[in-house]
């Protein structure tokens, strides 16, 4: 097996090679984007939002929260400036290609302060007070991202959506890498208590009038099982918990049927935007024994069209939508009318009836099977040639194979098996493909 998996992670070094890819042209974005900017940009627009986070602390200020988990939930106020539309496409995050950012062309932070509870609870308050119809949007990010990561995408959800509701982001302990996936959906349970307890905060607070939910990909799951506990202690849910949109959700269908029965007769309106062709949702089907996810499923076939109808759950199918990346796994926020249509059915006080993703991901994507049959250890090895050309693979990637070595004999030999590789691209490309 030692022998095996090495050679197998050449094999796809070797495709990479022959189709032309060029290490050169995969600069790394600048990391550290949070802190705060001197200058402004008249022309660009500004999200404010307050955030609730069980991520440690980062030991770089510009940072702010690592992908590790904290004993208590930190909060944090952040404003975002985003570029004006003439230099930014609609459901585009436009990250800055160097520090510090210009506001000008890029996303840039001009504010971000972490507060205690009592001041996260003014600031809302005094944000609900300002609202046209106090509401306020929770939003939940999905696997594989960074802090900086779910605040940017936020902040270009709530610009480009027009939404009025209070932006409200929860961020759970993911550590932004594709070779993270356990860790993530364990921290995803790990911070279902912190999200419980802020959902009754908001539901107690008689200032707030409206709550609406939106969580992507493995972001559902904390989501629903939040919501699910919610019902559970309380007897319902509450009425001004109105809209819960589920963006490609990572959930097993199985699993969502009793989160659903769980909730009662009386839950929100459900939301749900799924895409068929949705890679990242198809290598996790894969992982999970190929039950189908539910952010997959071709909602006009049964048992899927009778158990949606009867749930009243109101099903978007962005199969055909051409836009977000190339797994297909971020649509709901990419396409201009499907975020547009998000926010004009919240602020109309209607019902909605619609990652970062690094270079490594359809890669990964395209060899998962072979990974999901033999383990992890298959799975750091598919992904060895995928953490020479992707920063956020390669920089979790020593960290994985040490820890995998202690519990698999020979799965340490990865590691200098990778660097063997990156000595022969170097030769035959003449670069250094540690240092992008």
């Amino acid at each position: 097996m030692s022998r095996y998996w090495p050679f197998h992670a050449r094999i796809v070094a070797c495709v990479l090679l022959a189709g032309g890819l060029q290490l050169a042209g995969c600069a790394s974005r600048p990391t550290g984007v949070l802190t705060p900017v001197a200058e402004t940009e008249p022309s660009a627009s500004k999200v404010e939002m307050i955030v609730t986070t069980t991520r440690s602390h980062a030991a770089n200020p510009g940072e702010m929260f690592s992908g590790e988990r904290s004993l208590t939930p930190a909060f944090a106020e952040l404003t975002v400036s985003i570029p004006p539309n003439n230099v930014r496409k609609v459901g585009e995050v436009a990250w800055p290609k160097k520090l510090p950012p210009n506001p000008a062309t890029d996303f840039a932070v001009i504010k971000a302060a972490e507060v205690d509870r009592k001041g996260a609870e003014v600031w809302l308050n005094n944000a609900v007070a300002k609202s046209p119809d106090r509401s306020v949007l929770v939003f939940i990010h999905g696997f594989n991202n960074r802090f900086e990561d779910s605040v940017y995408r936020f902040a270009q959800i709530v610009n480009d959506s027009r939404a009025h509701s209070v932006p409200v982001l929860v961020t759970w302990p993911s550590r932004g890498s594709l070779l993270a996936y356990g860790y993530d959906r364990e921290s995803t349970n790990y911070t279902r208590n912190a999200l419980e307890n802020l959902f009754q905060y908001l539901a107690k607070d008689p200032q707030i009038k409206e709550v609406n939910v939106l969580a992507h990909s493995m972001g559902n799951w904390l989501a629903l099982e939040s919501l699910r506990q919610m019902a559970i202690r309380n007897g319902r849910l509450p009425p001004k918990f109105k809209n819960v949109m589920l963006a490609a959700p990572d959930v097993d269908v199985d699993v969502f049927r009793s989160q659903i029965a769980d909730m009662g007769e009386q839950h929100p309106q459900f939301t749900l935007f799924v895409s068929r062709d949705d890679r990242a949702l198809a290598v996790s089907k894969r992982v999970w024994g190929n039950v189908s996810r539910l952010g997959a499923i071709d909602p006009t076939q049964e048992p899927y069209k009778t158990e949606l109808a009867d749930n009243k759950i109101t099903v978007v199918d962005l199969t055909q939508v051409k836009a977000g990346d190339d797994l297909h796994h971020s649509k709901f926020a990419e396409s201009p009318e499907i975020v547009q249509l998000i926010g004009t059915r919240l602020s109309s006080g209607q019902t909605l009836t619609d990652n970062r993703v690094g270079l490594g991901d359809s890669i990964v994507a395209a060899t998962a099977g072979a990974a999901a049959a033999a383990g992890t250890a298959a799975g750091l090895a598919v992904a060895a040639p995928v953490a020479l050309v992707d920063q956020n693979t390669r920089e979790n990637y020593a960290r994985h194979v040490e820890t995998l070595g202690d519990v698999v004999p020979g799965a340490a030999a990865t590691g200098p098996q990778v660097r063997k590789t990156c000595g022969e691209m170097q030769g035959r490309r003449g670069e250094n493909c540690y240092s992008k």
